[in-house]
């Protein structure tokens, strides 16, 4: 167990390396109950979000999700969260470590007629995701829930909110489920699917996974100092939606072009390039890493850095201190891993043009 935004977490249940195979392979179930929990509703409740988040609000329908960051007036990324459109309002769910501050953010800005509700100890939220989680969660009509939308449903006979939404790549689902009932639920989906080989995952498989999946986290690949073009989430700002807060700062990034961009890099078994360490290029450094782990399902470590804009193209060599010394890396194309998750976003995209 360790410390996570204030929150006693599971690092592992049993080793990272089987937890993350359950996860590529069958299905993994992640307590995610750190996250923050807020319900926004009132009579412009929508107008108020769009002017507070970077991507568009304004199309989304009940049962429907996005993600979404939220920025400062310089651009720099406060959190990234996920943006719910209820039928009385919206739901959003934020970075644990952000919460308070987060709340503050939303109600210093909230006009009189929209409440802000923190809903986070009522509401526990767990993870279950794999290629194989629609088959092995015990609930009917998940079919009816596409990639980034949301229903309500029975699992194990316990009513939950459910996303088709994660945090590792992979298919899979989200349950916002009444605290004091959410361990019966827990324990109700790792009976049902221990033949097919669901595990319990904590911290270290969900850092893995999703780096495979080059999902970035706040704190590590992004925070204030950080705007959307430079994290490579520059495809969540719509600048043509009309006002929001840090819009004209990102208007003038984008057109001269980010000074910074996030690589991916491959390295050799052994190497991992932590949080902070220097990346270089002909003896010249040019940013640092901002995550990086091993990946037992790659077989080999990987990392996300932040560099200088055109400092590299995909196959060129880069050096990363580790350890005192010089490791080699190779820059990658990412995501490094294309999970089940990705044809499932690639099927809404064609709906949607």
């Amino acid at each position: 167990m360790v410390d996570f935004g204030g929150w006693e977490m599971p690092q592992q249940y049993t080793s990272i390396r089987d937890e993350h195979f359950a996860v590529r392979q069958a299905a993994g179930l992640f307590d995610v109950s750190h996250m923050g929990r807020f319900r926004v509703a009132g009579a412009s409740s929508r107008q108020f979000l769009q002017g507070l988040v970077t991507n568009d609000i304004a199309p989304l329908v009940h049962g429907q999700a996005q993600y979404n960051l939220m920025c400062n007036e310089e651009g720099g990324i406060i959190d990234d969260l996920v943006v719910y459109c209820g039928s009385e309002g919206f739901f959003v769910v934020v970075n644990a470590s952000n919460r308070e501050r987060d709340l503050s953010w939303f109600r210093e800005h909230a006009p009189a007629d929209v409440e802000v509700e923190d809903r986070t100890f009522e509401l526990a939220l767990i993870a279950f995701q794999g290629p194989r989680a629609q088959e092995l969660l015990p609930c009917d009509g998940l079919d009816a829930i596409p990639y980034f939308g949301f229903g309500h449903g029975d699992v194990a006979g316990i009513h939950a909110l459910i996303s088709r939404t994660g945090y590792t790549g992979e298919d899979g689902f989200e349950l916002f489920i009444d605290s004091d009932r959410v361990g019966d639920v827990w324990d109700a989906i790792l009976a049902g699917g221990k033949k097919a080989g669901v595990l319990p995952a904590g911290l270290g498989a969900r850092d893995a996974t999703r780096l495979e999946a080059a999902l970035r986290l706040w704190g590590n690949d992004m925070d204030e100092s950080v705007n959307p073009y430079e994290a490579g989430l520059g495809w969540t700002v719509k600048l043509g939606k009309g006002d929001f807060i840090g819009r004209d700062v990102l208007q003038k990034v984008k057109a001269d072009g980010a000074r910074r961009q996030l690589v991916g890099l491959k390295m050799q078994p052994g190497d991992i390039g932590r949080h902070g360490a220097a990346v270089s290029t002909q003896g010249k450094s040019v940013g640092v890493i901002t995550s990086g782990t091993h990946s037992f399902f790659l077989g080999y470590p990987i990392a996300l850095a932040m560099v200088e804009a055109r400092s590299f193209q995909v196959g060129d060599r880069a050096v990363v201190e580790v350890r005192g010394r010089e490791a080699p890396a190779e820059v990658v194309k990412l995501p490094f891993y294309r999970g089940s998750a990705r044809s499932l976003s690639e099927k809404k995209e064609s709906r949607h043009g």
